[in-house]
């Protein structure tokens, strides 16, 4: 079956909805000036050659890569693909494709699931252009992050189509306190309360017990985030050997010992690279990342806190505990588990451990990533291929319907909604508002023409206060007009409702459906063939927002 999406070009789509930048166009386009800053082009089967000879000649320490990735998936239950997978990244003609994201619960939104698909099929794609090569995707579980918010809840339409949040809790209350690596941080039983929640707002389908039942598995009291986030996306592309790495281990981190041991020696050299980087590509863009005088953070009494510089000494952000260089330093190289990088350093971390021939990123990855072309030279870590994540709004039934019987297109939805309904109620509408007040409009002007010319020969300083009597005539016309408006709207408040909750569908919030709405709704409507059709459909070259009808 041949894919039935169609296509909207990202500069169509509202800007502040997707995290858009001109950066990212360029990139798309592969402007000279923007490509520079990266290692090669993902058009261009060249590029992916040159990282890979890259990778052959910098040693990456493949048995223990293996060893605890083996370790990891067997806890999260992988399947014999994955396993086979892990196996293939011993030897070195196999290659990682990588992509990554936050452990959010429930599996976060919908673009984690593009994310892990385009990883998959990019794999596939490098192996047909590359024969004797093993490409295997990898998953990496951002599981160091302690913002819990960020993590703790998700997005769903209800049973009245009303777009609802779902959160877990821990005790039932957001906590205040700074919980550490939020991928170990184990679930209470309020991650039952959240799943009952969330059987209250969806549909009772045939699908439902099976869904749920395989849900509760994986989000159960005592299981961690970054364990049942790795067991839901294993759940979910089970027939594709997807890998998972959760870099909070101390054998990877001992890998790691060696760049956080220069962070901590030749600090602020790295954020002085990014720095100066950032201010070259202001020059044209907007910067996505800000950079820390030291990149890294330190577990400390169940927290995760920002190492931060003082005069003589060091500090842990946020509280009253000093170290001193040394004291760091020995961390660094005795105990470095309890180290973990930010978002500057996190991607040199991750193609350190990773065997890395391209990496899958989201709008804003590909952003930050032109920042950091001098940490990679830095670190003397191989710079993978960036390959932008598909982008994908599910068309269901209901909203194709609801375009046709209105005359719309579905790029029509993605516009501005009072437009868009004001646009149909007078399509529909007996009365056209528009029409009867510009008509209005324009026999009040031509009579006021005639008042002019016959008072300019009465008396001209009369002139002006006909034009202040036309002035408030327009302005009572026009209040007079939106209370029309409203008042049709209510008479069609059928056809407005129908096309409020395709908006609210496309454009939740005022975000793209992909990055607000999760992937258990389309789920439980539609049944487990769900991730096999979109993997199907999905087409992950297009290089624009695919709308793909369900």
């Amino acid at each position: 079956m041949a894919p039935s999406g169609r296509w909207i070009e990202y500069a169509h789509l509202p800007q502040s909805s997707g995290g858009y930048s001109t950066l990212f166009f360029d990139y798309l386009q592969g402007e000279p000036e923007i490509m520079r800053h990266f290692a090669g082009s993902f058009r261009d089967t060249a590029g992916f050659s040159t990282v890979m000879e890259q990778i052959d000649g910098k040693p990456v320490d493949r048995a223990t890569l293996v060893q605890v990735l083996r370790e990891q998936n067997t806890a999260f239950g992988a399947g014999q693909s994955t396993l086979e997978n892990i196996d293939r990244l011993s030897r070195s003609s196999t290659f990682a494709v990588v992509t990554g994201q936050q452990v959010g619960v429930f599996g976060g939104p919908l673009y984690t699931c593009y994310k892990a698909a385009t990883a998959i099929q990019l794999a596939a794609k490098l192996a047909t252009k590359f024969p004797g090569k093993n490409f295997v995707p990898v998953f990496w579980l951002e599981g160091e992050d302690h913002d819990f918010e960020e993590m703790s809840a998700i997005a769903i339409p209800d049973r009245d189509g009303r777009i609802t949040s779902v959160s877990y809790l821990p005790g039932g209350e957001m906590p205040e306190r700074n919980l550490g690596p939020i991928g170990e941080l184990a679930f209470d039983e309020w991650i039952d309360r959240a799943i009952d929640r969330l059987r209250e707002l969806l549909p009772v389908t045939e699908f439902s017990e099976p869904l749920f039942a395989a849900l509760r598995s994986c989000y159960a009291q005592g299981k961690t985030f970054n364990e049942a986030f790795a067991r839901w996306l294993g759940y979910l592309f089970h027939a594709h050997g997807l890998v998972f790495i959760s870099a909070n281990h101390p054998r990877l981190k001992r890998l790691l010992s060696p760049i956080f041991v220069r962070e901590l020696s030749e600090f602020p050299a790295v954020s002085q690279l990014v720095i100066t980087q950032s201010a070259e590509l202001e020059r044209r863009y907007h910067a996505q990342v800000k950079t820390k005088s030291i990149n890294l953070f330190l577990f400390h009494k169940g927290g995760r806190y920002l190492i931060e510089p003082r005069e003589t000494d060091f500090s842990l952000k946020g509280t009253r505990h000093f170290l001193s260089k040394d004291e760091l330093l020995a961390i660094a190289r005795e105990t470095p588990e309890l180290l973990s990088p930010n978002v500057v350093l996190r991607p040199i971390v991750q193609d350190t451990l990773l065997p890395t021939v391209a990496y899958v990123a989201g709008p804003s990855e590909i952003a930050y990533h032109a920042q950091l072309r001098p940490v990679y030279d830095h670190f003397g870590t191989v710079r993978p291929i960036i390959y932008p994540r598909a982008s994908a709004s599910l068309i269901e039934e209901k909203i194709k319907r609801a375009a046709e019987k209105f005359e719309l297109d579905i790029e029509d939805f993605f516009g501005d909604q009072e437009r868009l309904v004001a646009r149909v109620v007078e399509q529909i509408a007996a009365v056209k508002i528009d029409g009867m007040f510009g008509n209005a409009d324009q026999q009040l002007q031509t009579l006021l023409n005639e008042l002019k010319f016959g008072l300019n020969e009465v008396d001209p300083t009369l002139l002006p206060a006909l034009d202040n009597t036309l002035s408030r005539i327009r302005q009572q016309l026009s209040v007079l007009k939106e209370k029309a408006a409203a008042a049709q709207q209510r008479q069609h408040e059928t056809a407005v409702r129908q096309i409020e909750r395709s908006v609210a569908m496309l454009l939740p919030e005022g975000s793209m459906q992909e990055r607000e709405l999760n992937m258990l709704y389309f789920l439980d409507k539609y049944g487990p063939t769900t991730i096999p059709w979109l993997m199907e459909e999905l087409e992950i070259d297009g290089f624009k927002h695919q709308l793909i009808s369900r």
